[in-house]
């Protein structure tokens, strides 16, 4: 739980003596005609009642300011004053000011009630106020309130979005009565915390309260059951909404059928909930063109797209969002334009919105106009920044990705874990001497912003230490992760491949395993790197094997070459000829050049010769063969063939590149 400062302290002094002009300026905006005919009645009555309705009447009018105004100059103020000033901020959006009310009303000797305790807890579990909301909870049990339902919904909240869900179900679970709304609110918190296991219990539970669930209770459990592990589940409570008439009464929870068949993957079933939509709304057709455009079916998403415009529903951003993802997964340029026009012409000027039209532009290799996105924008933002860095990675613009995390920092617009991974690959990308100097400054970034817990900026600080030099470090950031996972333990057997400790990566294989941790191409990929490098071959044989059991046909040709590398440098080239016609795939230019060179190593003759027959049967125009193929039968004692082949290569214009080292000088 992040650590904050809590808002009840120190709050003897008046709050609205000492913020009153800032209140009024800059919050709340005067309407001196509702205060002048109201203060030229009622000024010194001392009604509490009178003046209470008339806070209230303000309220609901939305005139917060005439509201304050009144509160300062009552001269009593009961408990429901101060709750209705309480509320008043809360639903206007200020929850620090309302807090601050509570606090206000505490230390001027003013004893809370239910609705004091309901309000301030909802706030407190709105606005993350988690150690304030620890401090009421306090306050409630002195008071012996916690029994009533709806202090007991708040609360319930509360924890739940701290994060203790064992904590919360045990409060509900000793609330003695317990109302739908409390119910829902419970399913609503499991379901934004992704706790699916727990709602579906809950759901179960509550058919014991005799209990009729409405349609919001089945938003929240149809939208729970939002992944294929709970389809089976979710068709249930599908079949149970059409029995009740949920479908054709209730909008929102046919809205949650079309999200729920989205998430799991069911296109079909996508259209058709929204095909018997009685009414769409601006949500439903949203929805469509998001699962159209998330899914690739650029076709369908722009047939609705059409299609809402002209039943006159305004796209919202959320859509857009979508189609500028369709256009950079696609790589569809002339698309991502199209969409950029119209966000200009509606006005979609959000973070967001900017954020996903640099990385298109820059994922399309447009990377002008992904800067002239970013120049446009007047107040740079975290999320733009990282866009923008991303596409200078993705264009191989190392330098200008750091050097925008440095003008990040200068220009004090802050960075995520997010920014700091980019630096890092950037960092990781460039020469080894840049990544020595740059990686511990950067580490020290991360330490700094808290950032150093973050699995991904980990990952890239393993990866970056040990592309330095320093596998120690490597090594010593990974045992600083309390609940590795695949992307970390891949990054750490990398590390160890590349410093050419191969038992040390088939150890740690193992240990990925006994943790229960299932490896992925990725991983075993990196496994076989380290075999190659150390000369395992019994080692990588046997996690080929395995792999290839896990994987199956999900293995890629990369893999194979790797194993191929392996078999060619222990001197194995027959067998590593044996693996490649065993392959699903052909053997291509790279892999049987990669044999090449280990017979030219071992002085094997025979599979040399069949090397050298692949190669220009694959690349016969390829100049490089010609020249490998020369080396070949120069060192087996065969001269004719290789002047044959240099002479071939040379009239191909084929020349070695003269080597050179690069220093960066601080």
């Amino acid at each position: 739980m992040k650590k904050q400062n809590s808002l009840l302290i120190s709050r003897r002094s008046s709050y609205f003596s000492k913020h009153k002009s800032a209140l009024l300026s800059n919050h709340f905006p005067l309407s001196p005609r509702n205060l002048c005919s109201y203060s030229s009645t009622h000024v010194g009555d001392d009604n509490v009642y009178r003046h209470n309705r008339a806070i209230n009447r303000f309220i609901k009018s939305g005139s917060l300011d005439s509201a304050v105004k009144l509160f300062d100059e009552m001269p009593e103020r009961d408990v429901v004053t101060w709750n209705t000033m309480i509320s008043g901020h809360y639903r206007s959006g200020f929850l620090e000011q309302s807090l601050r009310l509570y606090g206000q009303m505490v230390s001027r000797g003013i004893l809370e009630n239910p609705s004091t305790f309901s309000t301030v807890l909802s706030m407190c579990a709105i606005g993350k106020f988690f150690e304030d909301g620890l401090v009421v909870h306090c306050r409630a049990i002195v008071f012996g309130f916690c029994n009533n339902v709806y202090i007991g919904s708040a609360l319930v909240d509360l924890y739940l979005r701290m994060g203790l869900t064992n904590v919360a179900l045990k409060l509900f679970g000793a609330l003695k009565e317990r109302n739908l709304a409390t119910w829902n609110i419970v399913l609503r918190s499991l379901c934004e915390a992704g706790k699916s296991k727990h709602f579906l219990s809950i759901y179960n539970e509550m058919k014991y309260d005799v209990l009729e669930p409405n349609g919001l209770t089945f938003c929240y459990l149809i939208q729970g059951c939002g992944h294929r592990r709970f389809l089976e589940e979710g068709l249930q409570l599908h079949c149970f909404v059409i029995k009740n008439g949920f479908v054709n009464s209730n909008l929102f929870v046919a809205n949650a059928l079309v999200d729920f068949y989205s998430a799991c993957g069911k296109f079909i079933e996508t259209k058709k909930s929204f095909a018997v939509i009685p009414k769409e709304d601006v949500i439903s057709w949203n929805s469509m063109v998001s699962v159209c455009a998330a899914n690739g079916y650029s076709f369908d998403a722009l047939e609705y797209f059409n299609r809402m415009q002209f039943w006159g529903k305004r796209p919202s951003s959320c859509s857009i969002l979508a189609f500028l993802k369709l256009s950079s997964t696609a790589e569809n340029l002339f698309l991502g334009k199209q969409i950029h026009c119209y966000t200009l012409k509606l006005g979609f000027e959000t973070v967001l919105v900017q954020s996903a039209l640099i990385d298109m532009y820059g994922k399309c290799g447009d990377l002008d106009c992904s800067v002239g996105v970013f120049n446009s924008i007047r107040k740079k933002t975290v999320e733009c920044c990282n866009s923008l860095m991303t596409s200078f990675l993705k264009s191989g613009l190392t330098e200008d990705a750091i050097d925008l995390f440095c003008l990040m920092l200068d220009e004090k617009i802050g960075f995520d874990e997010t920014s700091l991974s980019s630096a890092l690959k950037a960092v990781n990308v460039g020469p080894a001497s840049s990544a020595s100097a740059s990686c511990p400054m950067l580490h020290c970034c991360a330490v700094k912003s808290g950032f150093e817990s973050n699995v991904s900026v980990l990952c890239s600080l393993i990866d970056t230490y040990s592309k330095s030099g320093r596998p120690k470090s490597s090594f010593g950031l990974f045992r600083q992760i309390r609940s590795p996972n695949v992307p970390s333990f891949t990054s750490v057997i990398s590390a160890l491949a590349r410093d050419g400790k191969g038992k040390e990566c088939v150890q740690m294989l193992y240990e990925m395993v006994e943790k229960g941790i299932k490896p992925d191409k990725v991983t075993f990929l990196s496994v076989l790197t380290g075999c190659s490098h150390s000369g395992l071959v019994e080692e990588g044989r046997l996690v080929f094997s395995w792999m290839r059991a896990h994987l199956g046909p999900s293995l890629e040709r990369k893999h194979y070459s790797c194993m191929v590398d392996l078999l060619g440098r222990a001197g194995l080239l027959e067998e590593a000829e044996e693996m490649i016609e065993g392959s699903p795939w052909e053997g291509d230019y790279v892999i049987w050049s990669s044999v090449l060179r280990s017979c030219r190593i071992h002085l094997h003759e025979r599979v040399g010769r069949r090397a050298v027959k692949k190669l220009m049967e694959i690349e016969p125009e390829n100049p490089s063969g010609w020249a490998q193929a020369s080396s070949f039968y120069w060192e087996i004692g065969d001269f004719e063939a290789a002047k044959e082949c240099r002479e071939i290569a040379f009239a191909r214009k084929v020349g070695k590149e003269i080597g050179r080292s690069w220093i960066e000088i601080f």
